[in-house]
């Protein structure tokens, strides 16, 4: 064997000698992979042939190709995979020891005494709610809410909608909750349902164990950590103002019960064959309503009363629909609604 060695990234030496026979060779088939651990067994029994086979595939060394051939993965994506594997795996046993340390609580004690001004004291004098300003303290403040996350993140995204620059900073802290196995689930505005960037990193978090669901109804902006700490925008309509972040346990608990009402009235994510159905399974009955009333009434008022809801929430719902139908005004919408076969 060469001085130059995979064991540093947790390759033992039979496996690296097995990856570098598949890179000389260019691949085996399950009967010349049987016959060549045959002839070099030394001693009792030869490694079972299946078992090599897919040990291989599963440390990211090999492949399998479409003619059942075991190939050999390239030595830079072998060898990329196995770093990523190797630092994921680390981080989170850092992370795990930081959160068990209390190292950050402790750095946080020393940060919280700048803040007692703009917080609520309780009635032990400890502080359960404050007052964030700005965009990057709210981010700093999410960071950390999210890194000491173990049983349970509870979101909503009343806009429905991520960009790629929303996606790159939320990938890394819900990769960071759900490498540790803590319960996910989040709410979705409808229009993520007609952007195609929303909808596959809806899925990929899917796929890695969260529960996401499409709320057709308006959504409150909540972000609950372990059902203890929770924060809300400052102010709905502008939330780049910034948050407020509580720990009264009576404000969390009512926050949470919100979300559950929210929750049990929104819809599963769509399957990939779904989402290219774009009828009237995409938009509930209310809407349906709401959009017809759009022909017949000519203030929102009417259109509120007519249909037995507040004006606030009858808005709230045109403009999710205007947004999603891509329209600039409300006939417009109408007409866009009916050739896509909402009403």
């Amino acid at each position: 064997m060469t001085e130059e060695s995979l064991m540093f990234l947790g390759v033992s030496p039979d496996e690296e000698e097995m990856y570098r026979l598949l890179l000389r060779r260019g691949g085996f088939s399950r009967t010349d992979l049987e016959r060549h651990l045959q002839q070099d067994a030394r001693e009792g029994d030869a490694p079972d042939a299946q078992t090599t086979y897919q040990h291989m595939i599963d440390l990211g060394l090999a492949t399998e190709t479409p003619g059942g051939l075991l190939a050999p993965v390239s030595p830079a994506k072998a060898v990329e995979a196995l770093i990523e594997g190797k630092v994921g795996r680390r981080r989170a046993e850092l992370e795990s020891e930081a959160a068990n340390s209390g190292i950050v609580d402790s750095l946080l004690g020393e940060h919280e005494k700048s803040l007692d001004a703009s917080a609520q004291p309780d009635q032990t004098g400890g502080t359960t709610t404050r007052h964030i300003e700005g965009m990057a303290a709210v981010r700093a403040a999410i960071d950390e809410l999210t890194f000491f996350t173990r049983t349970e993140s509870l979101t909503t995204s009343p806009t429905g909608v991520l960009s790629q620059e929303n996606i790159s900073h939320a990938r890394v802290m819900d990769s960071r909750i759900l490498r540790r196995n803590v319960h996910m689930r989040t709410l979705m505005a409808a229009p993520a349902l007609d952007d195609p960037t929303t909808m596959d990193y809806l899925r990929e978090l899917t796929a890695k164990g969260a529960k996401v669901r499409i709320a057709y109804e308006p959504l409150e902006r909540l972000i609950i950590c372990d059902r203890a700490a929770a924060l809300t925008p400052i102010d709905p309509a502008e939330t780049t103002k910034g948050a407020i972040l509580t720990r009264d346990p009576g404000l969390v608990a009512a926050l949470v019960s919100l979300f559950e009402r929210m929750w049990q009235t929104a819809h599963d994510l769509p399957t990939i064959e779904e989402s290219e159905d774009k009828g009237t399974s995409l938009v509930n009955g209310l809407q349906r309503d709401i959009l017809r009333s759009l022909y017949t009434s000519e203030k929102d008022e009417i259109g509120a009363r007519e249909l037995g809801i507040a004006v606030r929430t009858y808005r709230k719902h045109v403009a999710s629909l205007m947004q999603r139908l891509g329209a600039s005004n409300r006939f417009q919408a109408a007409l866009l609604a009916r050739e896509r076969g909402w009403i």
